[in-house]
């Protein structure tokens, strides 16, 4: 039984100010933080390795070493069976451009992210590439509040999903936007075989790396 993604619609599901996830196969925990400090907008970062933390313990690290509002993201990255996960933490929200580069070489890219206390307010988002190709795009709640309320991608995959979403009932203009979120994450959950474990997310520590500006 695995906790799959489902979780993520709480309400700060894991940390203030959001979540963003990276489910990735087809690429190993080093190669993979290796990749994302390389899709940063503003250039490479520099890679700091702090250790096996906590989520707690790493932001708490983040705010002693660069002040209460840190301008580095970091990430704590872990294993499970076949997927190799990264969560990340301190200042993401528009950091990263495209993950396309992020799943070249035949690595398949899972991003799921919500900046929750966004006042705009910006929706959460599920994107998956493949070989550095975006494969499935959309927006959680289907609404029109941040462009399409579709979803884009692959056509041999964006349909699909777009057939289940409809399935089970999306959009639905009755739904709350927080049991869109769930619902939809339980589709894309079903569909990919999406798994994140929550526990070890919220209690354990994992290798932790400040993605650091050089």
């Amino acid at each position: 039984m695995t906790d799959g993604i489902t979780w993520l619609a709480a309400p700060r599901s894991i940390a203030y100010g959001g979540y963003s996830v990276l489910l990735t196969r087809g690429v190993d925990e080093e190669e993979l933080v290796s990749r994302l400090a390389g899709a940063v907008c503003s250039g490479r970062r520099v890679l700091r390795p702090l250790g096996e933390l906590t989520g707690e313990d790493l932001i708490e690290a983040l705010e002693d070493e660069y002040g209460d509002y840190p301008e580095e993201a970091a990430v704590r990255v872990g294993r499970d069976g076949d997927w190799v996960f990264v969560v990340l933490y301190g200042l993401w929200q528009g950091e990263f451009e495209s993950m396309e580069p992020v799943s070249r070489d035949g690595a398949h890219v899972f991003h799921l992210e919500f900046e929750e206390e966004n006042g705009k307010p910006v929706p959460p988002w599920f994107r998956y590439f493949y070989d550095e190709r975006l494969m499935c795009d959309f927006n959680l709640r289907l609404d029109r509040s941040w462009g399409s309320a579709g979803v884009d991608g692959d056509p041999e995959v964006a349909p699909q999903v777009e057939r289940l979403l409809k399935e089970a009932g999306l959009p639905d203009e009755n739904l709350s936007s927080e049991d869109a979120h769930r619902t939809s994450l339980q589709v894309v959950e079903h569909h990919f075989g999406l798994s994140l474990p929550r526990a070890r997310v919220l209690e354990e520590a994992l290798p932790s790396v400040v993605l650091e500006n050089g």
